[in-house]
């Protein structure tokens, strides 16, 4: 077990998207900052499992690849020289009877920080599987549950389970460059944004609603085909296939997180209008909080973020300002 003795003024605990705009801010407030990071690269689930995914609602961008946005997110974020921590995952969270908090690592590492920022996204995360028998064997050949590279799947018969933002948003990615694209749902409405419904029902993506998966055929270790049966129904259809993408969306659970101590609300953290937990130095911001009203998107954690920040700053010195000062107007980007 190693214990690294530097006090840091605030530690983030998520690499994702909002954890790197936090590290971000709190170097702008001149902050000594610490990001841990259980992946071993930044960027969370955009950057996991969504790199290819377009996202339209971040100010500024009319539309954006994910991977493209952790790219400029990390770019600011570097800035300030954070110290930033990949591939260790926080198990263990203590308020240390001088106040400081104590991190401990799965791997031992022992961090010591004065105020701590949870940006953890909805936790430890992991597909909803695709219920056949041998599932696995097919996961290494044209079963998918999020794509890497859209371009793999050009000039291929693609058929996309669900009926979520994620399988309507591959349905639209993937239409332009693959042979045809085909979408099963178990109901006639969709789940997903309605500019996105919207496109999708205009291009040459076929729809099967109310259908959902029943069997396969498969050739060796290939899903060849898939049978789908009508919902409250008799029609079956047989659709042959090159790939399958499987959307039915990710379980999460908070792991360690749960046994913080934390006022929790299931797998959410309950904060104040300040970001606030119930912990004295610990605060959170995006979607892993909850208060009245919360509206979890990432454009909602880009404002969260400063507010965390900021009451954190005041937090280890109640002389700083909690309403600082436009960045506009900062001397440290040398304008």
């Amino acid at each position: 077990m190693t214990e690294n003795k530097e006090i840091f003024d605030t530690t983030i605990i998520g690499g994702g998207p909002i954890g790197l705009f936090s590290a971000f801010y709190a170097g702008l407030r001149q902050m000594k900052v610490r990001l841990i990071e259980s992946l071993p690269q930044v960027g969370g689930q955009l950057k996991a499992l969504y790199p290819e995914k377009t996202i339209f609602d971040v100010a500024g961008f009319p539309s954006i690849k994910a991977k493209e946005l952790v790219s400029v997110l990390t770019k600011q974020t570097l800035q300030f020289d954070p110290a930033v921590i990949l591939g260790q995952k926080v198990e263990k969270l203590k308020r240390l009877p001088n106040g400081v908090i104590e991190l401990q690592t799965k791997k031992g590492e022992k961090y010591l920080s004065r105020t701590v920022i949870i940006t953890a996204g909805v936790g430890a995360f992991s597909p909803r599987l695709f219920k056949v028998e041998n599932v696995k064997s097919y996961e290494h050949d044209n079963l998918y549950y999020y794509v890497h590279d859209i371009q793999q799947f050009a000039g291929q018969s693609v058929v996309i389970l669900g009926g979520g933002d994620s399988a309507v948003d591959w349905a639209n990615a993937l239409e332009p460059i693959a042979a045809q694209v085909t979408v099963v749902h178990r109901r006639n409405a969709f789940r997903a944004h309605e500019s996105s419904v919207r496109q999708m029902k205009q291009s040459n993506v076929k729809i099967a609603t109310p259908f959902t998966a029943k069997a396969i055929v498969e050739r060796g270790k290939t899903i060849e085909k898939l049978i789908i049966n009508e919902v409250k129904g008799d029609r079956e259809m047989e659709l042959p296939l090159d790939d399958l993408i499987v959307n039915y969306g990710f379980v999460s659970e908070l792991g360690p997180i749960k046994d913080w101590k934390l006022t929790l609300d299931k797998n959410s953290i309950i904060v104040n209008s300040k970001m606030e937990t119930n912990i004295p130095g610990v605060y959170a911001a995006g979607d892993i909080v909850s208060y009245p009203g919360k509206v979890k998107l990432i454009a909602t954690g880009f404002g969260e973020a400063p507010v965390a920040v900021n009451n954190a700053k005041h937090f280890i010195d109640p002389n700083a300002r909690t309403q600082p000062m436009h960045s506009s107007s900062s001397r440290l980007f040398g304008q």
